[in-house]
């Protein structure tokens, strides 16, 4: 039986952030006006590579919901004026945030801008006021070196579980 294994990681202090210089070719934006197409597009664009799949049976109402929550925020990375990766933070008890979803396009993979993305992630994360953790997960399924990065910006493994594939 073939299986795969979840990371939980966290970060107890802006202070722990080991951070990546963001290159000058990368624009970082908050979206402040919630699309839910938008966003289910980012999804798309970035997880379909990864078989993300929680979200796949969501409607249209329920994208909607989810994207306008007020405890979900939203950025996009762009490189040469196309979309190079996203970033959602979701914090529904106000200081818990969660890297909700992270991750590059595919043409933008190998260009250097993982570390670079997740740094302004985590600090997007601590600068939400009232922020007292920063956690996220990955798994054995994800980019192969998605938890090398979570770890050298700093966030330590607090959980690990393995599950069988279905």
């Amino acid at each position: 039986m073939a299986t795969f294994t979840t990371y939980y990681l966290e970060m107890h202090s802006p202070h722990q952030l080991n951070a990546k210089t963001l290159p000058e070719s990368l624009n970082i934006v908050e979206c402040e006006q919630p699309q839910y197409e938008f966003n289910r597009f980012l999804y798309q664009l970035v997880g379909g590579a990864w078989d993300w799949g929680d979200l796949d049976s969501f409607t249209d109402k329920q994208w909607q919901a989810r994207v306008e929550d007020k405890n979900l925020r939203t950025w996009v990375a762009y490189y040469r004026g196309s979309i190079a990766g996203y970033y959602e933070l979701y914090r529904p008890d106000g200081v818990n945030t969660e890297i909700k979803y992270f991750g590059l396009s595919q043409g933008n993979i190998g260009k250097g801008f993982g570390g670079a993305l997740l740094s302004q992630a985590i600090t997007s994360a601590w600068e939400w006021s009232g922020t007292q953790r920063v956690w996220v997960h990955t798994c054995t399924l994800d980019h192969p070196n998605a938890l090398n990065n979570y770890m050298s910006r700093g966030m330590k493994v607090f959980k690990e579980e393995t599950s069988a594939l279905t």
